[in-house]
């Protein structure tokens, strides 16, 4: 038999991440996992059981291959015509965090859920960050490299 656990038995914990020559759709689906709580043993689907990540030097993340000049992001405005693309270069000039934060909201499901999930990620430019009484746990991608799971 399954146990679900209820709202006051849900704990959350704080991972910090540093994006450092980290390639973006790696680290998004190790994010996801985190931030949706995969990585634990009480996970639940229908809640949000998951844990915060805070990621620092965005500004030093990569694209794998020539998608940093190729890829192509689109959303519409709403009107007709109205249907925008940009590239991840450009993306990356404008708002540092935006191509880690899309690739990790697209890898969350639709819905209210996903968009409370994806609140607990928080992404920094540099090295500082506001989070440190939080003690966040250091998550270190080279250590990682063939597991992907993360144990407390």
């Amino acid at each position: 038999m399954t146990k679900f656990l209820k709202k006051d038995q849900l704990t959350s914990s704080w991972y910090l991440i540093d994006a450092k020559d980290a390639v973006v759709g790696r680290l998004a689906s190790l994010i996801s996992k985190i931030i949706r709580g995969k990585n634990k043993t009480t996970y639940t689907p229908h809640m949000d059981d998951g844990d915060f990540v805070i990621v620092k030097n965005i500004e030093q993340i990569k694209f794998t291959g020539k998608k940093f000049q190729n890829k192509k992001y689109y959303r519409h405005t709403g009107h007709p015509g109205g249907i925008k693309e940009i590239t991840p270069e450009k993306l990356h000039e404008k708002k540092p965090g935006e191509t880690l934060k899309l690739a990790v909201k697209r890898m969350l499901p639709g819905g209210v859920l996903g968009r409370k999930q994806l609140t607990k990620l928080k992404i920094y430019k540099g090295s500082d960050h506001p989070h440190e009484s939080q003690n966040p746990k250091i998550i270190e991608l080279n250590k990682l490299n063939n597991k992907n799971t993360i144990r407390n």
